[in-house]
């Protein structure tokens, strides 16, 4: 999709007519849009959570974090929160942007797929995967 929208604005500012279509200000301000979106669809198609044997990486919109199983504490997707918070042993709070409320019932399975994974490593003291912590 970020190819199409870079494509398509490329395509739009090389062949649009009429007044000032033609400038070079529009065909460039055009293109960096164009271009702009695409980074933007491929930051968002980028956003996961990967587990492994040893921990977690999430990576959101703008940042990449790795985790071990032991540095999470707890994992809160309350009935207001947009998508997973994991509390973590430094005190601080990540949000697991893949794991999202306005995935409906997908999203709740996964999120106790994640507090499974999180118990089956031992490390979390979490309510466990039937669970996730509301609130």
């Amino acid at each position: 999709m970020g190819a199409a929208l870079a494509i398509g604005c490329v395509f739009v500012a090389l062949v649009a007519e009429g007044p000032g279509a033609g400038t070079t200000l529009n065909r460039v301000s055009t293109i960096v849009v164009g271009l702009f979106f695409a980074l933007l669809t491929v930051r968002f198609a980028a956003v996961r959570a990967e587990p492994d044997r040893s921990g977690l990486t999430v990576v959101n919109y703008v940042r990449r974090r790795r985790l071990d199983w032991a540095e999470i504490v707890a994992v809160r997707f309350g009935s207001g929160d947009p998508w997973v918070h994991l509390d973590l042993a430094d005190g601080s709070v990540l949000a697991v942007m893949a794991v999202q409320r306005a995935d409906g019932e997908h999203g709740m399975n996964e999120a106790r797929r994640l507090v499974g994974l999180i118990a089956e490593h031992g490390e979390a003291a979490d309510p466990g995967p039937d669970h996730p912590h509301e609130g």
